[in-house]
């Protein structure tokens, strides 16, 4: 059976929108990753596709994780009892990082009991760590610079790199301890400078902070490791010599590296297919009302800036075509400039490479229901 023929059947049996998710592809990744950076420990970035599926298929394949909630937290915590796992509430030290530098008050309430590792980029969260969260381990993240990233995160996040040492002493001072440090260059960074500069700020400061009498032994990479969308996104590969390189130069075998890849992982592991519902010309221009769309799966347009080429079943002449999901808004607008062949209703269109920060941010606007999941080779 072909790939297209697979999806056909998937999509007959199980109606549109479907959202399928290939397990197998998501192990290879995770290997193919492993395997290009031997010194890194995958800590997978749920907010890239929270589907506990997910979750479980990398815990068992090894890997650690990011999040950004308590409820993210809670994916991963529920899997591993799932899986028969003794769970124990200090589990998450190795297996859990809680990477959002700003956090609820009720939220480091729920995280304490697990001495959670946290990180922070101000003395204001700093404060709110000690009093509300005192079993904390921290990891400080700083600003880097961001440029030739698809999403820039650098104005949101990230003490400046002049301030580290001094945030790092006043962590010690409150009695909490300072485990690492973290940044991050930018989601689908195109520009491995971005790296380079990063883990030289980031070695300076571990120089800087052990001459004042603190050793830091982690250091977290973040993410933004590119996936191949098209031909002119780098070649992860080339990135992983360079930073392999950097490490062995700056790092000694002590230092623990972490990353936080979540694009990487399920980006090219799943696939969408979506239903034609309805047709029309507008100015000369074939225009195709699809029952999915951009407050549903291809979010990712809006939110992550990125695009998820339509794909049809079936041959024919292409012509320049329209693509709406199915709201009243028309805001709700996949493409203005799709080549599609002719379709009639009821043709199915699929988009590859979808995977990522897309049905994550699915809502139930206007009443229509995120697409189904389904899962194969699990």
């Amino acid at each position: 059976m072909t790939y297209t023929e697979r999806l056909k059947k998937i999509s007959k049996k199980h109606g549109t929108p479907v959202f399928i998710i290939d397990h197998a592809k998501i192990r290879a990744n995770y290997r193919e990753f492993r395997k290009a950076l031997p010194r890194v420990q995958a800590y997978y970035a749920v907010k890239a596709n929270s589907n506990p599926e997910i979750a479980k298929t990398l815990y068992k394949m090894g890997a650690s994780f990011d999040v950004a909630s308590f409820p993210e937290f809670m994916i991963v915590y529920q899997n591993i009892k799932r899986l028969g796992k003794k769970a124990r509430q200090d589990f998450i030290w190795d297996k859990v990082i809680y990477a959002n530098t700003i956090k609820r008050i009720e939220t480091l309430h729920e995280l304490d009991p697990y001495k959670p590792l946290v990180t922070y980029d101000n003395v204001d969260e700093l404060k709110k760590i000690k009093a509300h969260c005192p079993h904390a381990g921290l990891v400080l993240r700083i600003r880097v610079p961001n440029t030739g990233s698809m999403v820039e995160l650098s104005s949101k996040f990230g003490a400046h790199p002049g301030e580290a040492v001094d945030l790092i002493l006043e962590a010690f001072k409150t009695g909490l301890i300072v485990e690492g440090i973290s940044f991050h260059v930018g989601s689908q960074c195109n520009n491995f400078e971005n790296y380079m500069q990063a883990l030289q700020l980031t070695a300076s400061i571990l120089r800087e902070s052990a001459s004042r009498g603190h050793r830091i032994n982690i250091i977290d990479i973040g993410g933004g490791f590119p996936v191949k969308y098209h031909s002119k996104v780098k070649s992860f590969q080339t990135l992983a010599k360079k930073l392999n390189a950097e490490f062995n130069r700056l790092f000694p075998p002590s230092i623990e590296i972490l990353a936080e890849p979540g694009r990487f992982m399920v980006a090219n592991a799943c696939t969408l297919v979506t239903k034609v519902i309805g047709k029309a010309v507008r100015d000369g221009k074939p225009c195709y009302y699809l029952d999915d769309g951009v407050y549903h799966t291809f979010s990712g347009q809006v939110f992550d800036h990125c695009q998820y080429p339509l794909k049809a079943f079936k041959d024919g002449e292409k012509k320049v075509s329209a693509a709406f999901g199915p709201t009243c808004d028309a805001f709700d607008t996949i493409s203005v400039a799709e080549y599609l062949p002719d379709l009639e209703i009821g043709d199915l269109l699929y988009a590859e490479n979808i995977g990522a920060y897309s049905i994550a941010s699915s809502t139930y606007f206007n009443g229509f229901p995120p697409a189904k999941v389904i899962h194969i080779n699990r």
